[in-house]
């Protein structure tokens, strides 16, 4: 089976035209292989031939993709930036903007009125206290 899909191949070989240098007019300009512009540049040579050097050196390829090095470092100075930037923040407060932020979070406990377990009592008891409260008001009343 394998030597009949050669046999094929051998005939469709034949059938495609494959220019012949030889026969060509010598006044005819002869093509030239095309350059890959990725070989071709710059770049390219510099890190081809910076990875030959580290291979006949001995010094194997880091085990981690250049990419998760990149957002790695990347991550790690975001992480010292935030750090710096809080560290100078608190720096930079003096004494008197410490005591004003005191002081505001004293006042906003007060302001907000504590939660009591009343509030999340059903209507019904609600409403009998306040009928409790009438009731003695009253009676009071009644005894003045």
């Amino acid at each position: 089976m394998y030597s009949e899909i050669q046999r094929e191949r051998a005939d469709i070989g034949g059938l495609v035209a494959r220019p012949e240098y030889r026969e060509w007019n010598p006044e005819l300009i002869k093509p030239k292989k095309l350059l890959n512009p990725v070989k071709a540049s710059r770049s390219h040579q510099e890190l081809h031939r910076e990875l030959l050097m580290n291979h006949r050196r001995g010094l194997g390829v880091d085990s981690k993709p250049e990419l998760q090095r990149v957002l790695e470092h990347r991550r790690r100075n975001q992480l010292i930036k935030k750090k710096k930037e809080e560290l100078e923040a608190k720096r930079l407060q003096c004494p008197f903007e410490q005591e004003l932020l005191r002081r505001q979070q004293r006042l906003n406990q007060l302001e907000k009125p504590p939660e009591k377990e009343e509030d999340h009592a059903p209507e019904f008891i609600k409403v009998r206290e306040n009928l409790r409260r009438i009731a003695t008001l009253t009676s009071e009343e009644r005894e003045l």
